[in-house]
């Protein structure tokens, strides 16, 4: 007898209790749901919204496996120091040591991730008696990429908690929500524990402990964790090249250090027409014109070196993208079907203004130098006006239109 003869054995015995949610869920982990319309006429599509999500993770698991090195590489960089002139297939970043470091750090993160948020799921579907839906698949992976490598458990546990009820199961669940659920759990730990959530000593794993074991008198060496963008931020001059920043060898979240393979993950989204081009390449010019903007100021001398904002701002417009969690979060979660514009025209608006605002809030926002989480969720909540403002329009064009042709 198959697995899937097994489970439909299974299945009679469970429908009608409280385990029938649980079941559903694991059934349609492996097996597409063998129902059927039965009534009008109907198109069936080949994709459903649990190959609609696996699309979206398929591309984060190179992310996760290049951040597990990154993250035993940091770790040990900073305590042996930065190799110069090191390649992409360097020994000295792919060895064992630095993947099991890496794996012992951010596994129990996505492992909880994946339990807290899929057992919140299970709770509201067998509340409202209805499928598990696999929109936390997603956002499930996407949590551990964005969140600081050394985040308590308990932490990120609470913080799931609240941004799967507060920002997507209190609208309806999958769908329904108007806010993008990993980065409303991003926000919460944000303002909840800022101290965890930001500074030079927690993007690098060990040391915020480190620092704290020098501050009550241990005889230990200090680890930096600055990243880039922080270190800009602070007035302070590059310390990595182009090349380690468009790779990856850089401190930062797990997901957001490699622009190499967030431009793949972005291509392979657009091929399977799961993202929209028009957000990503409109973020893109919205990020660059800002940027352009702020160098035009610099250039111009009513900025000095003395100003705080100075080192953001003659920062090379296109460096932005490299830097930080931008090209993440334009790839991965503007393009967020559910909270991002619908109409194509709007599109073009919401993508701009996320670039645009993301690198504005970078230069003003010496404190959190990273923007693009809250321009995300600035423009989640006006992408509905936005599409209102775009169907507006194109109706009063087209009454213009028939007026103009039945005058």
């Amino acid at each position: 007898m198959g697995l899937k003869e097994k489970l439909h054995n299974i299945k009679g015995k469970v429908e009608g209790t409280n385990w029938q949610t649980m079941f559903g869920a694991i059934h349609t982990l492996f097996y597409t749901p063998n129902e059927t319309t039965h009534s009008g006429g109907h198109l069936r599509g080949a994709d459903d919204l649990k190959r609609t999500m696996m699309n979206v993770v398929l591309p984060l698991i190179p992310l996760f496996i290049f951040g597990m090195f990154n993250v035993g590489f940091q770790h040990n960089a900073a305590i042996n120091g930065f190799p110069e002139g090191m390649g992409f297939f360097s020994s000295e970043f792919w060895n064992l040591e630095n993947l099991s470091f890496g794996a012992i750090k951010l596994l129990p993160l996505l492992i909880v991730s994946y339990v807290v948020g899929l057992g919140i799921e299970i709770i509201f579907a067998t509340i409202n008696k209805h499928e598990v839906e696999e929109g936390y698949f997603v956002t499930g992976m996407l949590v551990p990429l964005i969140i600081p490598i050394d985040t308590p458990l308990w932490m990120l546990a609470v913080a799931i908690i609240f941004g799967v009820v507060i920002g997507k199961e209190i609208f309806g669940g999958t769908g329904m929500n108007i806010l993008n659920p990993a980065l409303t759990i991003r926000a919460f730990l944000f303002f909840a524990y800022p101290t965890w959530m930001s500074g030079d000593k927690v993007w690098v794993a060990g040391a915020k402990e480190r620092a704290n074991e020098i501050m009550s008198g241990a005889e230990l060496d200090a680890i930096s964790g600055e990243t880039v963008l922080g270190a800009l931020a602070q007035g302070q001059d590059f310390a990595y090249s182009v090349s380690d920043m468009f790779l990856g060898f850089i401190p930062g979240s797990v997901g957001e250090t490699s622009t190499l393979l967030i431009l793949l993950g972005g291509l392979y989204l657009l091929y399977t027409k799961v993202a929209s081009w028009r957000i990503m390449v409109s973020s893109v010019i919205g990020a660059l014109v800002m940027g352009l903007i702020f160098n035009g100021v610099v250039n111009a001398g009513w900025i000095t070196e003395s100003s705080k904002f100075y080192s953001l701002m003659s920062t090379e417009f296109w460096h932005h993208l490299l830097i930080g969690g931008l090209a993440f979060g334009i790839v991965f979660m503007a393009t967020d079907p559910v909270t991002g514009s619908q109409t194509n025209k709007g599109k073009w608006y919401y993508g701009f203004f996320i670039g645009f605002i993301s690198v504005m809030i970078r230069v003003f926002n010496p404190a959190y130098p990273e923007g693009v989480m809250l321009a995300i969720l600035l423009m989640n909540v006006f992408a509905p006006t936005i599409d209102h403002y775009v169907v507006q329009g194109n109706v009063k064009r087209r009454l213009k239109r028939l007026k103009s042709k039945t005058a």
